[in-house]
């Protein structure tokens, strides 16, 4: 009977040890069990990316466009008849023309032959080609291009073909692992690794572009434009645009991806309308400040400062003043000026929003209904932004702040607008302007916000408006001719 117990007890020993080890491996085995694709462990980390490459790879697609550019002539001359009459009319004409090649990439978002890219690979392009895998070529057109986001959608005779599903890009964090899929410098397509390393980037204040970026340090090249940011599910979670780079060559590992969600919002605009809408305050915004604040005699630096309000637009129209301070847009806090900006030009036009504002130390919630901006009011400085954009005269403004003075060298009390940048072939920089000057007056009307220059351009009609400007403590006059 002892025997018979020490059998049994050794028969129920064994059967327990069995169970205590996954199906298929034995008790000496070291062979660890297979990750689900594309995933990691909760032991160790993710040792290949190639099933996420694998998904991912067939959908980015590499971008030829030609464009044309005017050429300068050797002999401009030649085609003077005057000069013709003394080489018998049989000089030979010069080119007029030369072909430029643009390459980016793109990804496919729809199966029956819809892309997305950067506006800026495609811009002025005459002919556009698409490079698949299995050195597959089609002819593509463009169904719409938005400028101010950079994005661009094309249009292949192709169908079932493997597309990428797009994230949702307000749920990405600083920190989540990215790969950047394109082709730099026409080497053929790559797969780089990184981290989102921020989000809501803007390289370009006040510019009339709407930024939202995504950064990261996963390496992106010339040729990368327009291809895919995903995460390590495979999804789509930017579109790779800019990098930075202080001698204007290769990647120091910052780059960075406009994100899906402005993607989706701006590619389904084009597709529906071939156009994008955008909805419009009608006042000038800048960031607040702790030394705004102090003159304010507010408590904090919370909010976005209104620095001017467009006569007759929307935030006119509903009584917002300027020195008032957004607090809430649709009881949600803002404290960013570039997020406020995009949110309201991301509502559309004819919609009907509120904002909960300070004014003169009591809250106050305004219904405003949002008009549409268009080039020209976003030029002219009506629809929102830190900074505006002279669209006549090819200059960006800011608000004159206390430290932005000192920073130019004049007193802290001088009141205008500084200049921010100057596009070198536009009116301004004929006449001479430069990046630091103070606009004080135009047409002897003195100037306080980047709004009342767009008011002061309009009146001017065509006759060259006459600007004082503050330049270093100087001050001079300088018309601006706009022809």
């Amino acid at each position: 009977m002892k025997r018979i117990c020490l059998l049994l007890s050794a028969l129920f020993l064994l059967a327990s040890c069995k169970h205590d080890f996954p199906s298929g491996h034995s008790a000496g085995s070291s062979q660890p069990r297979a990750l689900p694709s594309g995933a990691g462990s909760a032991t160790g980390p993710i040792l290949s990316y190639a099933n996420v490459v694998d998904r991912v790879a067939p959908a980015v697609v590499t971008i030829h466009a030609q464009l044309r550019v005017r050429a300068p002539q050797q002999f401009p001359f030649f085609d003077d008849p005057f000069f013709q009459q003394f080489f018998g009319g049989r000089i030979p004409r010069q080119p007029r023309t030369e072909t430029e090649q643009a390459l980016g990439s793109g990804v496919i978002v729809r199966s029956d032959g819809y892309l997305l890219t950067n506006h800026h690979v495609i811009d002025g392009a005459e002919n556009i080609t698409v490079d698949m895998a299995e050195n597959r070529r089609y002819k593509a057109t463009v169904v719409g291009s938005d400028s101010p986001s950079d994005l661009a959608v094309l249009k292949i005779g192709a169908s079932d073909l493997p597309v990428l599903q797009l994230a949702d890009s307000d749920t990405v964090r600083v920190g989540d692992i990215c790969l950047a899929v394109g082709n730099p410098l026409g080497i053929g397509q790559t797969v780089t690794a990184g981290i989102v390393s921020a989000k809501g980037r803007s390289t370009e204040s006040g510019s009339g572009s709407f930024q939202d970026f995504l950064q990261t340090d996963a390496p992106i090249n010339k040729g990368n434009s327009g291809g895919a940011l995903v995460n390590t599910r495979g999804e789509l979670i930017g579109i790779n645009s800019q990098i930075l780079s202080p001698n204007g060559g290769g990647n120091i590992g910052i780059g960075f991806a406009i994100p899906s969600n402005m993607a989706r919002n701006v590619m389904n605009q084009l597709i529906g309308k071939g156009l994008v809408r955008r909805g419009m305050l009608g006042v000038t915004i800048q960031q607040m400040t702790p030394e705004l604040a102090q003159s304010l005699g507010l408590p904090n630096n919370r909010g976005i400062l209104i620095g001017g309000v467009t006569p007759g637009g929307p935030g006119d129209k509903a009584g917002l003043q300027r020195g008032d301070v957004v607090l809430k847009l649709n009881g949600k806090d803002v404290n960013d000026l570039n997020e406020l900006r995009n949110q309201v030009a991301a509502m559309g036009p004819d919609v009907e929003v509120t904002l909960s504002i300070l004014r003169e130390g009591s809250h106050r919630d305004v219904r405003v209904r949002l008009g549409e901006l268009t080039e020209q009011s976003a030029r002219s400085g009506a629809g929102q932004g830190g900074g505006a954009q002279g669209g006549k005269l090819g200059i960006t403004v800011v608000p004159l702040t206390p430290d932005i003075a000192a920073q130019l060298g004049v007193s802290r009390n001088t009141r205008g607008v500084a200049i921010e940048s100057v596009d070198p072939d536009g009116p301004a920089a004929q006449a001479g302007l430069r990046p630091g000057d103070i606009i004080q007056e135009v047409n002897r009307q003195p100037i306080r916000t980047p709004a009342e220059i767009g008011s002061a351009l309009e009146r001017s009609g065509n006759r060259a408006p006459l600007l004082l400007i503050n330049r270093g403590g100087q001050t001079l006059f300088v018309a601006v001719p706009l022809g």
